[in-house]
This record gives structure tokens, C-alpha cells and sequence, in this order.
């Protein structure tokens, strides 16, 4: 019977408590699907925001990042916040950010609030991840608890589904306008689709808020404010009276001894001994290496990848559901495998297959991009005296730079190509969108001086710190590449594809699964939470480096250098968790702490 009143079995809760109980779950899940949402929804409204605005290349770029940039901020000050204003009042806040946010990027028409209305919902979403979890660890019954956590990670895949599709849906009507052969409704009716995906998501977003309002507040918050009764009457919502009993004199001699320690003058153990390092170092690479496999870049930017291997506009929508559906199916499989297989055979599992598809797509590209033509010295001729470009990529224009290049029988094999600009003014460098010669409603490419060269110059250090703002604000325009690529047959666009789809299906079994566990298992208990939130950190600082410079670097570079780059930091997360990852299956927090601490003594 003790056990039964420790666990919080539901069989001893009247109907009203299970609803509740059922009702946090949903709550949850409502989380998790903003977070998934947050990531998902820019790949679908990307290429649509792409052919219609007058953005270059790192401007999108930094569109698409700022949502990552947003949760690495939010997240260093989550903790602080939940502690100071507490859990249920920051999850109405990141709620409303989110609800906020749509309206600022949906009607939005230029650089600034479009940014700034991204940068939101990353902080939004940033808040989500902490506070959903903590509050769940707090306020759900023991035999509850890890099915919350459950809940809150598998929704959040599905909201990235959710994104997909919603993707797909306006992709179909994109491609209904664009059978009537008019190009300028058809341009029109992009700049719609873009903004009618970000306004698809505003009702979840709407009732996270309202559910944040109508739960209890975190019992174990209300306690450490000294609200006592409050604390009692949150824990009655959801336990019996003898479970609330027990769980509330839990919390008070866990706050006692607390108090106790600190009364003593006992110092907390610093981060600085070998016993911690080593399983601190752990965790950040493991963090570190989990960004550096691509994995948000590669969902923020699926379309947009899937439409430069050479599908169709409908066909890339589609391959993204697809893409989603295997991540959320894949990761429910992963659940149930971690604790019969364990995190480091998964890892090392996940790592390999990893590895293995992002070379194959790596060399599916560099097929193509080896065609690649360097056409500047003829693009150059076209810049005008005030030194700005404006040029209409169509098939004419492509042969006309090609025979100019003398590079016609390389590139040109009926198939239509592609084109992108990497021009500078001075110290300061850009590229222009990617254009496709086959595409009725692409806009001239622009380039001007102010959508390369920074307004002021605190802008200007974090774009280049060595730069020379005044001279570049007086330099000539100079196009560094013209690079004409063709674009790959659809075949090859599939074989793209089925090689993210095993780059999807590794990732979410192995470290979309165990990461997390991973890192919370390493971290002895005495360092988790500092631990936790640096290593956090640095895994969203280099999630938001990689979608910063990826348009800019594919632009350059070409698609194959990039997933060649994700598969070199794969093979150092492969060798970190075969050789150097303790197996934490089975084994008690106290033990994994043990075993660092004989590791560190050299034993």
C-alpha cells in the first residue's frame, strides 16, 4: 500500500484527478508541439519567401537562424526566470511570445521585423524546452512522470510533421496557379503561401496558453516561496490525500536538509575537479557533435536541398512529409529500444549510419556541382555605373553567360540550371538567392550596396570584426563568382532523398533519442544543472553558427562540401561514444558518478 501511495498509481484517483493528469499531458504535448513547430515550420515558407522577398543569401540565412539564436539566449536565462516568476507563469509567457511572433513574421515586409518576429519564437521556444520539462519532473506523479517526458519529445516531432504538411498543402496550391502560366499571380500567390504557413500555426500556439493558465502551479516552486497551503492545494489536484501527504513532507525535509547544508557553510563542489571534468567534457562534445551531424540545418533547409537535387516544387514538399514522418516514427521505435539496447550501442549504431548517408548525399551533389561554371567576368560586364546589378535569370540569360564562358557543351545538355552570385563591396561579402533558369515566377536578382554592406557599425564587427566600414561603403561591386550549375535530373532528386530519409532514420534512433538521456545520466548530481545548461548552450551556439553560414557556404561551395563537413564531425561523435561513452543502461546515478570518480583517480 506505501508503494502504491508513492507511485500514485491511478487506480486510487477518483475521475477528476485522472482528467487532470491526462489534462497535463496534454499540456505537455501542446509544448512539444510549439517547439517542433518553431523548427519545422521555416523549411516549408522558405523557398516561397526566398522567390518573393528581396533578401540575399546571408539575410535568409539569418531569418532562419534567428530562431536558434532566439533559444540560445532564452535558454541561459530559462532556469533564473522559472525560478524567479515560476514555472507556470513562464509557460503562459512563452506561449504568448509564440502567439505573438506569427503576426509580426506574417505581416511583415522587410528585413528588420522578420528577423526580429523570428527571434521571438526562438526565445519562445527556448523557454518551452526548459520549463515544459521541469514543470513535468515536478508536478506529475512518479508512475506518470517519464510518460510525460515521453509525450513532450515524441509531440515534438510531430509538430515538425505538422510543419511539413502544412508545407505540402500550400505547395499543392502553388503548383495549382502555377499550371494557369501566369507569372505574376503566381508571384503573388508565393508571397501569400509563405505567410499563410506561419498563420496555420498560431491556434496551437493559442491553446498552449490557455491550457499554461489552467493548470496548478509546480507544488515544489509554490514550497520554496513558502506557500504552503498553495503548494498542498497544487499536489490535491492531481494525488490522493495520503499521496499529497507523503509527497509534501518529501519536499519539506528535502528543502530542510537544503537549508541545513547552507546553515553549516558547506561549499558545492566546483565544476573544476577531474571527477567533474571529464564527464562535463563528455557531454559537450556530445552536444557539440550532435548539431555538427547537420541535423537542424538539414530540417530547416530540407526543401530547399530536395529542390537543388533536382525535384519538382510538389515532389521536395513531399519528400520533407516524408522526412518528418520518419523522424516521428523512427524516434517512438528509438524510446522503446534505449533501455533494452542501451544509449551507447544505439549511439555508436546511429553515428555510423550517419556517417555512411551523409557522404552518399556528399557525392550525389559533387556529381553535379563538378559541372559547376564560373561565369563572372560576364556577370561583371553587366554592373551598372552606380554599382548595382539587376539581372533576370532565364534560359536565354544562361546561354548568353555560357557562350560568353565558352562553357556551353560543359553545362548546357538540355536540362535548365541554376545560378548564384558571390559579390562584395569592399571587406564586406554576400550571396544572392539560388534561381533556377526553369522557374516562370523568379524575380530579377538586385544587388545593392545596402544589402551587403552593414548600416552601422556594430552590425559591421559581427558580420567581418576586421572590416573597413567607411571604405566599403565608397568600394566598387565586384561579383567574386557567377557560378551556373545545371539542375540534377528528378531521379537523382530521389536518390537525395532516400539518402536524408537513412540520415533521418540513424539520427533518430541514435541521437535523437539518447542525447538527452545521455547528458542528464552523465552530469553527477551535485553539477546537473550548471552542467546542463552550458552544455545546452554550446549545442544551440553551434545548431545557430551552421544555419547562419550554410546558404552563404552552399552558395560558394556547393551543397557536397557542407555534407562532407557534417559527416568529418559524425566520424569524432562516432569515436567519442564507442571508445570514450561509459554504458549508463541499468545502472544508478550514483554508480555512473562512481565510475568517473575511480576514471579521474586513474584507476
Amino acid at each position: 500500500m506505501t508503494a502504491e501511495i508513492a507511485t500514485g498509481t491511478p487506480s486510487m484517483l477518483d475521475d477528476k484527478k485522472i482528467f487532470y493528469n491526462r489534462f497535463l499531458l496534454i499540456v505537455a504535448g501542446l509544448g512539444g508541439l510549439l517547439y517542433g513547430v518553431d523548427v519545422g515550420i521555416i523549411a516549408g515558407a522558405l523557398p516561397y519567401l526566398q522567390a518573393t522577398s528581396n533578401l540575399n543569401a546571408g539575410q535568409l540565412s539569418s531569418v532562419v537562424a534567428a530562431v536558434l539564436l532566439g533559444s540560445v539566449i532564452s535558454t541561459l536565462f530559462a532556469g533564473l526566470l522559472a525560478d524567479w516568476m515560476g514555472r507556470k507563469s513562464l509557460m503562459a509567457l512563452s506561449g504568448v511570445m509564440f502567439v505573438i511572433s506569427i503576426p509580426m513574421i506574417a505581416l511583415s515586409h522587410g528585413y528588420g521585423p522578420l528577423v526580429f518576429g523570428r527571434l521571438l519564437q526562438g526565445v519562445s521556444a527556448g523557454l518551452i524546452g526548459v520549463v515544459v520539462p521541469l514543470y513535468l519532473a515536478e508536478c506529475l506523479t512518479a508512475s506518470s512522470r517519464g510518460k510525460g517526458t515521453g509525450i513532450f519529445q515524441w509531440l515534438l516531432t510531430l509538430g515538425i510533421v505538422t510543419a511539413a504538411l502544412v508545407g505540402v498543402y500550400f505547395s499543392f496550391r502553388v503548383d495549382q496557379v502555377a499550371k494557369l502560366g501566369d507569372a505574376a499571380r503566381l508571384l503573388a500567390f508565393k508571397d501569400t503561401a509563405w505567410r499563410g504557413i506561419f498563420w496555420v500555426s498560431l491556434p496551437p500556439g493559442i491553446l498552449f496558453v490557455i491550457g499554461s493558465l489552467m493548470v496548478a502551479e509546480s507544488p515544489r516552486w509554490l514550497l520554496r516561496r513558502g506557500k504552503k497551503d498553495a503548494a498542498y492545494t497544487a499536489l490535491l489536484r492531481s494525488r490522493t490525500t495520503e499521496q499529497a501527504d507523503l509527497e509534501l513532507k518529501e519536499i519539506q525535509d528535502v528543502n530542510a536538509a537544503e537549508k541545513g547544508k547552507s546553515a553549516g557553510g558547506t561549499k558545492p563542489e566546483s565544476l573544476l575537479r577531474r571527477k567533474y571534468v571529464i564527464p562535463f567534457v563528455l557531454a559537450c562534445i556530445i552536444l557539440a557533435c550532435t548539431q555538427a551531424t547537420g541535423i537542424n540545418s538539414i530540417i530547416l533547409y530540407n526543401t530547399n536541398i530536395l529542390l537543388q537535387s533536382g525535384l519538382s516544387d510538389l515532389a521536395a514538399h513531399w519528400g520533407y512529409v516524408v522526412f518528418t514522418i520518419i523522424n516521428f516514427a523512427v524516434t517512438f521505435g528509438g524510446v522503446l529500444l534505449v533501455d533494452r539496447k542501451g544509449r551507447k550501442f544505439l549511439l555508436g549504431i546511429g553515428t555510423a549510419g550517419i556517417i555512411v548517408s551523409l557522404l552518399c548525399t556528399g557525392v550525389l551533389f559533387l556529381r553535379t556541382e563538378w559541372q559547376r561554371v564560373d561565369t563572372k567576368a560576364a556577370v561583371q560586364s553587366m554592373v551598372t555605373p552606380d554599382q548595382r546589378l539587376k539581372l533576370l535569370y532565364d534560359e536565354a540569360l544562361a546561354a548568353k553567360l555560357l557562350n560568353a564562358t565558352l562553357a556551353s557543351s560543359r553545362t548546357q545538355d538540355g536540362r535548365p540550371t541554376s545560378l548564384v552570385l558571390i559579390y562584395s563591396y569592399g571587406d564586406f561579402r554576400a550571396a544572392s538567392q539560388v534561381v533556377r533558369s526553369d522557374d516562370p515566377a523568379a524575380k530579377p536578382i538586385e544587388i545593392k550596396r545596402e544589402d551587403c554592406v552593414p548600416a552601422n557599425k556594430v552590425v559591421a564587427f559581427f558580420s567581418n570584426p576586421f572590416g573597413n566600414l567607411d571604405a566599403s561603403r565608397q568600394a566598387p561591386l565586384k561579383i567574386e563568382n557567377a557560378l551556373i550549375s545545371p539542375v540534377p535530373l528528378p531521379g537523382n532528386g530521389w536518390t537525395v532523398a532516400i539518402s536524408l530519409f537513412v540520415f533521418m532514420a540513424f539520427y533518430a534512433v541514435g541521437p535523437g533519442v539518447c542525447v538527452w538521456l545521455a547528458l542528464s545520466e552523465l552530469m553527477p548530481t551535485r553539477i546537473r544543472s550548471n552542467g546542463m545548461s552550458i552544455a545546452l548552450v554550446l549545442n544551440q551556439a553551434v545548431s545557430t553558427t551552421i544555419a547562419a553560414i550554410f546558404l552563404p557556404t552552399v552558395g560558394k561551395y556547393g551543397y557536397s562540401t557542407m555534407f562532407f563537413g557534417f559527416a568529418a564531425c559524425t566520424v569524432i561523435y562516432f569515436v567519442t561514444a564507442t571508445w570514450f561513452l561509459p554504458e549508463t543502461k541499468g545502472k544508478t546515478l550514483e554508480e555512473i558518478e562512481a565510475y568517473f570518480e575511480g576514471a579521474s583517480a586513474g584507476k
